[in-house]
This record gives C-alpha cells, structure tokens and sequence, in this order.
C-alpha cells in the first residue's frame, strides 16, 4: 500500500495530502463500485501512521476517470471547510495540459460557453448562448507547443463544470486525443485521455504559506515529449 503511492504522492502534511492521480482511478465512489482514491489513500495513511479507526479524507475536487494529474485532499475538517471556501471564492488555482489534434482558432484566449448536463449519458452539451438549465463555462487558454501531429495547450479553468474542458475545447474543433465521447477518432490504448492535471496553486488552508505543485506527466511517450520540451 506504501509503495502503491511512493513515487505519486505530490505534497503531503498534517492537514493536506496531494496525489497524482492515474487515468485509470477514481476519485469518489461511483456506481461502478470500484474503490475510489479518496478510500485508497485511507488506507494509506492508515498504514504509514500506524493510525486506529476511521482516518478523515476530505474530497476538495475531483478530476474525471480518464484524466490523469493533481488531486487534492483534505486530512482534516478545517482544512475541507478552508479549501470549500477557496473554491467557492476561485482562490484554488488549477491548470491543465491537453493534447488536442487541430489548433484552436487563436493562439491564445478565453472561450465562453454555457454547458447543459445530461444525466443518463454523463455527458455536456454546449451551447452559444444562455438556455434553461445550463451553466456559465469560462476557460483561458494557450497553446504551447506542438509536435509532427498534435497540439499542447495549457488551460486554465475559470469555472469548473462537468467535463467542462472537454466539451469546451470540442466545441471549437480541439477534441482531446483518445476522447471518444467529445469527438475525437479513436481511443487511447489504455482507456485515458491526454488530459492532465498539471498545476494546481494556493495558499495554504492552515499555515497560509503559498502551495504550487506540478504533477509530472503520465508515463507515455507524446506526454514525455511534450514534457521536455516544456523543462
């Protein structure tokens, strides 16, 4: 159990543990019944502290199944009260890396959109203008790289709705490499999507220190390339 989070654990202390999720995990129970990091990382700090009974794990955000990257969680009550207010106020910063196919329309800029979940499908509908049951969806974002074939853009969420990079950056002919479900041609081997995690920043819940993490990339070889020509 140690070891399963040796190499992944991004920032760990009295109040906060930050992990680099895998594509495969999950990070709150769902009906596929499988065991959520959130229980994982119990047992974790169970076994590591050597703590009886019932260990506290406070889900801040979550990020979807088949996106890989920073996770933060809470190890205490008045940490997840702190870090529920950061996100309400937008103080909890976080950017993402996508791989996407086509180039967005510019190098650079805000997209805006309104998104309408539908529940059955687990899926976000985007629309141009305000309708009935949609949320406002804003993100920057920017292009930093590319390669033979694709792009690497950095995105920063200014709102945070279900799968709202992914239906977001679809809508403007950017669908993410390997995602099925918001366009793109094919899915990836392993059942993820080139969407990461990469960043997140924030003052510290307790001691009100400045936090920024950078999750390293999955262990594949577009990431890798694109990760060294960021470094």
């Amino acid at each position: 159990m140690i070891n399963d989070f040796k190499d992944r654990i991004l920032y760990e202390d009295n109040h906060i543990i930050i992990v680099n999720k895998l594509p495969s995990e999950i990070v709150q129970g769902d009906k596929t019944g499988d065991k959520p990091l959130s229980e994982l990382l119990k047992d974790y700090v169970k076994v590591k502290y050597n703590k009886p009974g019932n260990v506290f794990m406070g889900v801040i955000h979550r990020i979807d199944r088949p996106v890989s990257g920073a996770v933060v969680f809470a190890k205490t009550s008045k940490a997840l009260e702190r870090f529920n207010k950061m996100l309400q106020d937008r103080t909890l910063k976080k950017k993402y890396w996508a791989v996407v196919k086509n180039p967005p329309p510019e190098e650079s800029g805000n997209l805006i959109h309104y998104l309408k979940k539908n529940q059955s499908q687990n899926k976000s509908y985007v629309y141009n203008k305000e309708i009935e049951g949609a949320k406002k969806a804003e993100l920057r974002y920017m292009v930093l790289d590319k390669s033979d074939g694709y792009y690497l853009l950095e995105v920063e969420l200014i709102t945070g709705r279900h799968h709202q990079i992914r239906a977001q950056l679809s809508a403007v002919g950017c669908c993410i490499k390997g995602d099925l479900k918001y366009g793109f041609a094919r899915s990836n081997p392993d059942g993820s999507i080139n969407l990461h995690a990469r960043e997140v920043n924030f003052l510290h819940p307790i001691k009100n220190t400045e936090i920024k993490i950078i999750a390293p990339v999955p262990d594949d070889k577009l990431w890798k390339y694109f990760e060294k020509l960021q470094s």
